[in-house]
């Protein structure tokens, strides 16, 4: 897999594992090994992350469709197949973004991957730290923030234990009128205590410790936004793309999705 960053490689990464379930290559047997032992105790898992996956691409061809052609990634993980990138360049090829990771591996096979890519780059910052992340070159090199920007928080939300309200009023700030904010979360809604075993995982095997939120507890990320219909719902249930992309359980997948426009 080729270099690799000076880094403790004996505990699972939550980006390595996603990539895992969504059956990509850059992850290690430390990654696999959780991955498959959380797959054990809550088989549906690979499902959820492919919806969590589909929703992001819905989003992504949503944002172009309304005219927005710039895209702060925030907690990427690996842009591996079908990332946003790639949805956002099938409908406009002059799209251009910017994935945001703190995981310096993540980070070194996003470059690898994206290679000289001169519309799309990758910054390690925490996406907790607004501030460093808008202020980093790469982000005022590519991105014009007097143009609407799509702001993306995809599956990444739940690994935040600070208050994620004051992280996105930052970034809520920084982008104009016509901007937007595109969430999914994981959430307790409707599950049973295959969440919370899934939970205990995360606590006790890597540094990103899961915090799960309800519908109203989402609802309340989009301060400041107006909520595109259907407003935030269970993942499958956000603009399927047929209506035989919908889930007779939707609940099952266990995560929240919607997306907001600034006014």
């Amino acid at each position: 897999m080729g270099e690799r960053p000076d880094i403790d490689l004996t505990r699972p990464s939550a980006a390595r594992v996603y990539d895992y379930y969504l059956g990509g290559a850059h992850n290690f047997a430390v990654d696999r090994e959780m991955a498959e032992q959380a797959i054990s105790m809550w088989p549906e898992l690979p499902l959820i992350m492919q919806a969590n996956r589909a929703f992001l691409r819905r989003a992504v061809q949503f944002c172009v469709r309304e005219g927005v052609t710039q895209f702060l990634d925030l907690g990427s993980g690996i842009p591996t197949v079908g990332n946003v990138h790639e949805v956002a360049r099938e409908a406009a090829p002059d799209s251009r973004v910017v994935y945001v990771d703190n995981d310096p591996i993540a980070v070194t096979y996003s470059r690898t991957i994206l290679g000289d890519d001169p519309r799309t780059t990758v910054v390690q910052h925490d996406l907790r730290e607004p501030d460093e992340v808008l202020a980093a070159r790469e982000v005022t090199g590519l991105l014009d923030f007097d143009r609407p920007v799509a702001v993306m928080l995809v599956a990444v939300l739940h690994f935040v234990q600070d208050d994620p309200a004051k992280i996105i009023a930052a970034y809520h700030d920084a982008v104009p009128p016509g901007s937007y904010l595109v969430i999914s979360h994981a959430t307790h809604d409707g599950q049973d205590t295959q969440a919370d075993e899934h939970t205990d995982l995360y606590r006790r095997r890597t540094a990103t410790p899961m915090t799960m939120r309800s519908k109203p507890e989402v609802e309340a990320l989009f301060e400041g936004y107006e909520l595109v219909e259907p407003g935030v719902v269970h993942l499958p249930l956000w603009r399927p793309a047929s209506s035989e992309d919908v889930d007779e359980h939707p609940e099952r997948f266990a995560g929240l999705a919607a997306v907001g426009r600034k006014l």
